[in-house]
């Protein structure tokens, strides 16, 4: 099957076209004429993944490689020596980023990572009905991914409105119409900013909030025919 092949089955099932302007998901690496045999699903594209798929293998990615205009190619610096290697062994690249975002991914951690149904949802943000104690709430929200502890900002014992965005969603705390936000990504002025304003903040990290792209999209790949495999990359953060 070639590549624009598989580009159409994608942009029908979460259409290009709802990418942020400031976004690069589409085909970032790759010919749409090139025929494809194997299909890899990745949060990221790192060195080690690189090295462990064959050549000639269609990556699918949620996180673009090539985000900002690059005015350079040195192969010693990021993210230059990534796309060295994949020119070398004829990796093309599909980004698959906040347009996903908004058709599935949201909606996936709400449902079936949390297990909450969704009263509303407005773009990025998905809100959820809760009505719990917010360490308890906290606590359930560590367990459900993985999280070591739970990084929060608690300005209500009880939570009854939760918003939820994956990844990083912290310059959306202006808009947000809940008791509590769940985002990656929480730095020290988002937390001041939403201690400001009454808003309660748990950080669900960037990683552990977004790595399930993969197993959502395999699901939908799996109607076309072709070998489609999980080699996500790893978390960058270790924590000790």
């Amino acid at each position: 099957m070639k590549i624009s092949e598989i580009y159409k089955f994608l942009n029908e099932l979460s259409p290009f076209e709802l990418q942020e302007s400031w976004d690069n998901s589409g085909l970032l690496l790759g010919d749409f004429n090139q025929e494809v045999q194997k299909i890899v699903l990745s949060i990221d594209v790192d060195e080690s993944l690189l090295d462990s798929i064959e050549e000639n293998t269609l990556l699918i990615t949620h996180h673009p490689l090539i985000f900002c205009g690059l005015k350079q190619l040195q192969f010693s610096k990021y993210p230059a020596n990534l796309i060295q290697k994949m020119i070398q062994k004829n990796i093309s690249n599909i980004s698959m980023h906040t347009n996903f975002d908004q058709t599935h991914l949201n909606e996936y951690v709400a449902t079936e990572v949390l297990g909450y149904k969704i009263a509303q949802k407005d773009g990025f943000v998905a809100y959820l009905d809760v009505d719990e104690d917010f360490d308890v709430f906290a606590s359930k929200v560590a367990a459900a991914f993985s999280l070591p502890y739970a990084k929060c900002v608690k300005s209500s014992q009880r939570v009854k409105r939760v918003a939820l965005t994956t990844g990083s969603g912290c310059s959306l705390i202006k808009s947000i119409k809940a008791d509590c936000f769940l985002t990656g990504d929480v730095k020290y002025h988002d937390a001041m900013e939403a201690k400001s304003i009454n808003l309660s903040l748990i950080d669900i990290g960037h990683f552990e909030s977004e790595h399930f792209f993969a197993e959502i999209l395999l699901k939908h790949l799996k109607n076309l025919g072709l070998e489609a495999i999980i080699s996500s990359s790893k978390n960058p953060f270790t924590y000790i």
